[in-house]
């Protein structure tokens, strides 16, 4: 019975406990973690400050307008502004928060770095109702705040540093980065010169498909190309050489005679971006044709540029891929081996291949889609500009492939001189040398099925 009354005591005491906790703990509000933070500037949200005038630490004095949505650089010069930096100013003005009150009413400023800060900005919002003035000195020992006062007052605070990046802006800074401005979408043509010693190259898209039509008409390489016209599009400016180049600038920093030139069509508008000599170990002199400012570059851009005319030929000998193949035809020594695509029937069941001539039966699929991959794995080594003495005056084998359920159909003869091989795409210029290895295994494979 002891045991049971002790039990019986425990439980009271457990039950009175958890009563206590729920009615005078868990019912008891909430309880602040702290009086809430100041705002700096309680009233201004950043999407309504119009105009900035930031006086960075460098000493540069940038002023900044906002028009129909989109910020300019006003001043010291009148060009497109970085919406990105100009953006990081007005969402650190709108979320700055008082850290810590340091001195109400300080006789001297100067042990705080604000007799003549560091950081210096400007704003003006809705319409000019509403402005204010930010000013930051010193970081403090510690390196994790910054000393700061606000409009006319008198005030010491701190703010976090972490937003002195955001702050701390040069006229540099706050400008638009990209060299040359286009609408990617609207691309349908570009243009590649090198200097005078070659012709210029030119390409030209029509149903989504690149094309080659200087200094010969063939097909391009549509990874490279898009490449060159994604180079022109995203090149940032590293630094600004002249905003106002004078044609003696323009022959100092090889620009009269550009290295390279690429412009790009957007219908019957043109961009044009010329490079011309080193201004460094890594980078270029560049500028936009349109208009006077000069710039420098990664170098790396001119490496994109120049590239030969038969570096941006397509590599690729077939277009067709084995998953999208419905028909193909190989005709070697006179004689035609036909495989068809047969459906699955059910959405478990993978597609299979019939042999239909000759011979007709069913074939190996995974030996019929190994042949279609070896095809679709066939590149360009190197081009010739004749057919002549490449064995495509009597073809060892021609392929003849339909695919995308029979919408597109693709034809290529191959030829031998020796222990080399050669491909011809009917339509592209002279032929081109494959790797011998793989147009064996292709016969290989073939053998293997025909029989």
């Amino acid at each position: 019975m002891r045991g049971v009354r002790s039990t019986i005591a425990l439980l009271v005491v457990l039950i009175g406990l958890g009563a206590y906790i729920y009615f005078v703990t868990w019912k008891q509000p909430a309880q602040d973690s702290g009086p809430k933070k100041e705002k700096v500037f309680a009233s201004v949200q950043a999407d309504q400050i119009e105009e900035l005038k930031v006086k960075a630490e460098s000493g540069d004095v940038t002023t900044l307008k906002k028009t129909s949505g989109a910020w300019t650089v006003a001043a010291p010069m009148a060009t497109a502004a970085s919406e990105a930096d100009a953006s990081s100013v007005t969402s650190a003005l709108s979320a700055l928060e008082i850290e810590r009150v340091v001195d109400e009413n300080p006789a001297d400023v100067k042990d705080y770095g604000l007799e003549t800060p560091r950081i210096e900005i400007d704003f003006k919002a809705d319409g000019g109702k509403t402005s204010g003035r930010l000013l930051v000195g010193a970081k403090t020992p510690t390196g994790a705040s910054m000393y700061a006062r606000r409009n006319d007052e008198k005030r010491v605070f701190l703010i976090v540093e972490n937003q002195n990046s955001s702050l701390n802006k040069s006229t540099f800074d706050f400008r638009e980065k990209s060299v040359i401005k286009i609408d990617r979408d609207k691309v349908d043509g570009v243009e590649v010169a090198v200097g005078g010693a070659r012709q210029p190259i030119q390409f030209a898209k029509a149903g989504g498909e690149w094309k080659m039509i200087k200094p010969l008409e063939a097909r391009a390489d549509p990874g490279l190309v898009e490449a060159l016209v994604g180079s022109v599009q995203t090149a940032q400016m590293k630094s600004v050489a002249a905003d106002s180049a004078t044609p003696a600038d323009l022959k100092k920093f090889g620009l009269d005679r550009p290295d390279v030139t690429v412009t790009v069509h957007l219908g019957s508008a043109r961009a044009t971006l010329a490079l011309g000599g080193k201004a460094g170990p890594d980078t270029l002199y560049a500028r936009d044709t349109s208009g006077p400012v000069v710039v420098t570059v990664d170098s790396t851009l001119a490496n994109t540029a120049k590239k030969s005319a038969e570096d941006y030929r397509r590599k690729d000998v077939f277009e067709s891929r084995a998953y999208n193949a419905s028909r193909v035809e190989f005709t070697r020594n006179g004689q035609t081996t036909i495989f068809e695509r047969v459906k699955g029937k059910s959405a478990d069941v993978p597609d299979g291949w019939r042999r239909v001539s000759p011979n007709p039966a069913d074939a190996d699929r995974s030996k019929v889609e190994s042949l279609l991959a070896g095809l679709a794995d066939m590149r360009a080594t190197a081009f010739v500009p004749s057919t002549a003495k490449t064995g495509l005056d009597s073809p060892a084998l021609a392929v003849l492939v339909k695919f995308e359920d029979g919408k597109k159909e693709e034809r290529v003869s191959f030829g031998t001189s020796g222990a080399d091989v050669y491909a011809l795409v009917p339509g592209q210029p002279g032929a081109a040398k494959i790797e011998a290895e793989k147009f064996a295994e292709a016969n290989k494979t073939l053998d293997e099925l025909s029989k």
